[in-house]
């Protein structure tokens, strides 16, 4: 695998990234970028950024910019990712989408790869409520706030697909289906 490794998984809350994340960054080699773990481990050692992260996910709302932004920002100046990455669930807006460009601009390394998983609303609410009783995942409990992340998904983070799109970058992928099956259509991209 000679080319560029520099990957955004993409997809509505539920839509299975990070499961395909861990098999993904196995077959690429790559660390794995996760604003969502970097949130939940700020948020379980109560940092001042997790008791701001905190406001924030609890009402169904994305973490302001400025505050995601510096994480990861600090995340890609690591010299771990000079072969590649895969960022999961960054940029989840148009200016996070921007602000990335810019950030990977100075450091020579320009997405890659968009994977879009692409999941039906409906199978989106069945799979949050299914989590939330798995994996005792509050976020993922209350109808009201399972809503308002599907919306917040379509109106800030779909614009970023749309940025991606005339590039050439992003890959749609059906995310029904086993996780295997997922994957194998995953794999195709990188084949």
């Amino acid at each position: 695998m000679d080319f560029m490794k520099n990957v955004i998984l993409f997809g509505p809350p539920g839509a299975g990234k990070g499961t395909q994340a861990v098999k993904l960054v196995e077959l690429l080699k790559v660390p794995h970028i996760s604003t969502g773990d970097m949130f939940r481990y700020h948020i379980k050692n109560q940092t001042s950024l997790g008791k701001k992260v905190k406001e924030y996910t609890t009402q169904g709302l994305l973490v302001p910019d400025e505050v995601t932004i510096a994480m990861v920002q600090e995340r890609l100046s690591q010299p771990d990712i000079k072969n590649g990455y895969l960022l999961d669930g960054f940029p989840r807006s148009l200016p996070q989408a921007k602000e990335l460009e810019q950030i990977l601009k100075l450091s020579n390394l320009p997405i890659s790869h968009v994977v879009n998983i692409q999941v039906p609303e409906e199978e989106v609410r069945t799979r949050l409520a299914k989590r939330a009783t798995i994996e005792g995942r509050p976020d993922d409990a209350d109808p009201k706030v399972i809503q308002k992340r599907i919306d917040t998904y379509k109106s800030q983070s779909e614009p970023c697909l749309a940025f991606y799109r005339p590039q050439g970058l992003v890959h749609d992928i059906d995310g029904l289906g086993s996780i295997e099956e997922v994957f194998v259509r995953i794999q195709k991209i990188f084949a």
